[in-house]
């Protein structure tokens, strides 16, 4: 008689008999998966998804802020080095109108009477001459504005004079000399704007007679002077 008695049939299986058969049949033992617990395994997975999502979008707009930072502190800082000389020049001016003012007090006539006289006047006009170069060299241009059309972006209109030659609307006098600093106005022409003359001609000039007479504008060089 054997040791282990033989269970009869239909007896219930213990846990080591179904592990045993597990082993033998190449099966895992473990918990068994329900439906709630897949569930929330798609949950965490859908918020963890979004989560990323909006730490990316959060990162693309940071990055897209520190550009437009980066270009904006890059452009501020051009312009201020490009009308860095505006106050120093606004300042200047006034000494370059006296020099003028007192080259155009000198008579031709007393110039050629008095020969001391005469040099002193050309040392002003060197003088001034090297002051508009170095006023040109920054980027500071004279305006030229007689005989043009009034501009009120370029010129300051002081009073209106009679005056047949100049086409009505026309600036006829420059009292003080305007500038501009680049593209941006530094200090607008005082001017006397023409009225009762003949109407400005607005035909457009052929181009050959354009090329004889060259270009006409209302600002010019720096180094010419006002008429």
């Amino acid at each position: 008689m054997n040791e282990e008695s033989e269970k009869p049939d239909g007896a219930p299986a213990s846990a080591g008999d179904e592990a045993m058969a597990a082993s033998a049949d190449g099966r895992e033992i473990g918990p068994e998966s329900s439906p709630d617990t897949e569930a929330g395994g798609d949950d965490v997975l859908t918020a963890a998804l979004k989560e990323a999502a909006e730490s990316r979008d959060r990162a693309l707009r940071a990055l897209a802020e520190l550009e437009n930072f980066r270009r904006r502190a890059d452009r501020e800082r051009q312009e201020t080095a490009k009308y860095a000389i505006a106050s120093f020049a606004r300042d200047f001016l006034p000494v370059v109108d006296n020099l003028r003012r007192g080259l155009d007090s000198v008579s031709a006539e007393d110039r050629k009477a008095n020969r001391a006289l005469d040099t002193l006047a050309a040392g002003m006009e060197l003088t001034e001459r090297e002051m508009l170069a170095a006023l040109e060299r920054h980027g500071i241009e004279r305006i030229e504005p007689l005989g043009q059309p009034f501009d009120h972006n370029l010129h300051q209109a002081m009073f209106e004079i009679e005056d047949a030659s100049v086409p009505a609307g026309c600036v006829a006098r420059v009292m003080q000399a305007g500038y501009v600093l680049h593209d941006r106005l530094l200090r607008p022409a005082l001017v006397a704007v023409a009225k009762g003359g003949r109407a400005q001609d607005t035909t457009p000039a052929d181009d050959d007679s354009d090329a004889a007479a060259g270009p006409s504008g209302a600002v010019g060089s720096a180094g010419s002077r006002d008429g």
